[in-house]
């Protein structure tokens, strides 16, 4: 597929291999529309295997990151839906954050502005999140009669920030300042508003030009080990760092070691 729509930018540097995915509805916080959903879904599905990629940036431009799902466009015409419809909707919501978080390359989130509902789920879905110090955050979905586990939120966020404190911003449906985030392990790391771009662009760039494989499958890991037993999990580790060990980028990092010089990984 050809990736880039009307509701995001797409920008790839061939020479680093960061690709780049705005959101792009600025006059609306970058809500979520149904069409919006279904196109980041597969954008990222084809992000899993676009040539040339090595690792992703995801940010929304003008004030907010995504304030969630857009009230006008997606809330009112669900009240008219049966249940058939409603599913087919979550599901879709469902798929997006699976595309995010199967996708073999590294996902940066440069959070810019608010960060809400929908919105905090797709950035908890990335694998690091740098924000900006005005980058508040909530999941807000109780606050409108909704689960708080939407969206796969209550298997993502306490496995970043713990059981209790999942517990509370999923019932609460708070917002948290951008340092609460921080001091909690929901961001990574919190920066000035002007420097975002490049501290997440800096982020994706290291991990670019990473060993590819070892990271895919760190990340595969990572979610796959959480539904394992220590011994399950020690044999799938076992099991994948032989493989690795077979990879030319080991070989490569023991070469660079000894020549005295910076690896250059696939």
């Amino acid at each position: 597929m050809t990736i880039g729509a009307g509701s995001f930018l797409y920008e790839h540097d061939s020479k680093s291999g960061v690709a780049r995915v705005t959101l792009n509805r600025p006059e609306r916080l970058n809500a979520l529309t149904f069409e919006v959903y279904r196109e980041l879904r597969d954008a990222f599905v084809a992000l899993d295997t676009e040539p040339g990629v090595r690792a992703i940036v995801l940010t929304g431009s003008g004030r907010a990151f995504c304030s969630g799902g857009d009230v006008e466009d997606i809330i009112g015409p669900l009240l008219e839906r049966d249940y058939r419809g409603l599913l087919e909707f979550t599901r879709t919501t469902g798929d997006l954050i699976l595309s995010i978080v199967r996708c073999r390359r590294p996902v940066v989130a440069a959070l810019n502005g608010t960060v809400a509902g929908a919105g905090a789920v797709i950035a908890a879905a990335c694998d690091v999140r740098i924000a900006s110090e005005i980058a508040k955050i909530a999941f807000l979905f109780t606050r409108v009669g909704l689960s708080g586990a939407d969206m796969g939120a209550s298997w993502l966020l306490p496995r970043i920030i713990g059981h209790g404190r999942a517990m509370e911003l999923l019932m609460t449906g708070d917002f948290i300042d951008a340092a609460e985030a921080h001091r909690i392990g929901l961001y990574n790391r919190v920066v000035a508003n002007e420097t975002l771009a490049a501290e997440a662009r800096a982020w994706a760039e290291r991990l670019a030009s990473g060993p590819s494989f070892a990271l895919e499958v760190t990340k595969k890991l990572l979610v796959r080990e959480a539904a394992m037993d220590l011994e399950s999990a020690m044999e799938a580790e076992t099991e994948i760092q032989a493989v690795c060990m077979q990879e030319k980028n080991f070989r490569e990092a023991y070469e660079a070691f000894v020549e005295k010089r910076k690896p250059e990984f696939d």
